[in-house]
């Protein structure tokens, strides 16, 4: 049962974290010690620097070989199910777009898959699951947060920022067209920009919207003098004939930039975009380096030597501090206190704390976990949103309103709901 230690545990965990994030808030909104761009600047640091340290030292000291098979297994199921359900979602919706295509400032369905696979899936499992859990389940439970923690930075991650970086390289591809691919796509887009043409000629007799008539008069007989029964101040005016030559001109439709189908050669070419400007993201050799210096030391039981891990520890600190401290400043730059909408606030709630653990559970149970691996499966789903999250979306400026909501109110409501999942697996 959870005692008034461990509940004093959790507070003093969260207190620091509302420190830093209150002195962001502070320092912007009134002090006004930092730009937007001194903001962003900070932001860049966190993700350029300290969050790829943090990832290394964390993946490093893991013994890869100790790691709970049925835990991994059920947290990469939940994963894998809530990524197909999203695809299979945003598959629809694009479909849908394509008879009514949204306006240019909602965000596209694939947007929405990176943000609500984040809400849903990746939890502050460190921060907050360790002292948290710990008072529920003892100290067994903090080597299985850091298991789970291993996963989401070697795998789950590399593949938001993928996304990410897909869709930056999808938006730099249809902002620059034809300049920034190879000969081959660009004969290829040519020639379906031609076939669109030609398919849109042969209904261009139904089709009259977009379309200006321009009616060129061949010749016009005028009212002879003699027939004409006012006075000589009025003119007498042409008569237009019922017959001539019309040139039909069409305006430009705002919608062809967005509707054009990418040939499957240029998404090829994305792909590839996308993969090497993650090749050089730091997070992507943080992970994997750390991965493969645990499998080496693991077994041949050597650590990192203190030097080199001060080194990188002094920097790594830093990591969550900052970015509680640049979710201040975003959060004092809007000018709402919820900057989403109340709206998308409970949705982002629901998400987190409701759909993240129900899933959760239903693929422990698949794996066949039992008693307090179970427990601590389903608990640790319903964690606050991890704070590397709200990094990336501000990082890539996506719904970086939405993660901050959920980092700020999470944290508050994470605690009775942790509390309720805990009570309800112990029935």
């Amino acid at each position: 049962m959870i005692s008034g230690a461990n509940l004093y545990a959790v507070a003093k965990a969260m207190a620091p974290l509302y420190t830093a994030m209150a002195l962001g808030y502070i320092s912007v909104k009134y002090l006004r010690a930092f730009t937007p761009d001194q903001c962003a600047g900070i932001n860049h640091f966190v993700a350029l620097y300290a969050l790829p340290l943090l990832i290394f030292r964390m993946v490093a000291s893991n013994n890869p070989y100790t790691m709970s098979g049925r835990l991994l297994a059920a947290d990469t199921l939940q994963k894998i199910i809530l990524l197909a359900i999203l695809f299979a979602w945003a598959y629809w919706a694009n479909n849908r777009q394509k008879k009514s295509p949204p306006s240019a400032s909602s965000s596209t369905p694939l947007q929405w898959v990176v943000t609500i696979f984040s809400l849903a899936s990746l939890p502050n499992t460190i921060i907050m699951g360790v002292p948290l859990l710990g008072g529920m389940y003892g100290s067994m439970s903090a080597g299985l947060m850091v298991q789970i923690v291993v996963l989401q930075f070697c795998i789950w991650y590399n593949l938001v920022i993928f996304l990410y970086e897909y869709m930056a390289a999808k938006r730099a591809v249809l902002a620059k067209g034809h300049q920034v691919l190879p000969a081959r796509v660009t004969e290829q887009i040519s020639k379906s920009e031609v076939a669109m043409q030609e398919k849109e000629s042969s209904t261009e007799a139904t089709q009259t919207q977009n379309e200006v008539c321009v009616t060129i008069i061949e010749a016009a007989e005028l009212a002879t003098s003699d027939q004409s029964e006012t006075s000589e101040d009025e003119t007498s005016q042409p008569e237009i004939p019922k017959t001539g030559i019309q040139v039909t001109a069409k305006v430009p439709d705002q919608r062809v930039h967005e509707e054009t189908p990418v040939p499957t050669v240029a998404v090829k070419v994305v792909v590839s975009m996308a993969m090497k400007k993650l090749l050089k993201i730091p997070n992507t050799y943080a992970s994997f380096l750390g991965l493969l210096w645990s499998l080496m030391a693991s077994k041949v039981g050597i650590r990192l030597p203190e030097i080199v891990d001060d080194s990188l520890a002094i920097v790594s600190t830093t990591a969550v501090g900052l970015s509680m401290f640049t979710a201040g400043t975003f959060l004092a730059r809007q000018t709402q206190f919820i900057p989403c909408g109340y709206s998308k606030a409970i949705l982002s709630i629901l998400i987190r704390f409701i759909i993240g653990p129900l899933l959760m559970a239903i693929t422990s149970f698949a794996m066949g976990l039992h008693g307090t691996l179970l427990h601590i499966a389903i608990v640790q789903a319903a964690l606050p949103l991890a704070v590397s999250s709200f990094v990336y979306a501000e990082e890539y400026k996506l719904h970086a309103d939405i993660m901050s909501t959920g980092i700020i109110i999470g944290n508050f409501v994470s605690l009775p709901f942790t509390i309720m999942y805990y009570i309800l697996t112990g029935l």
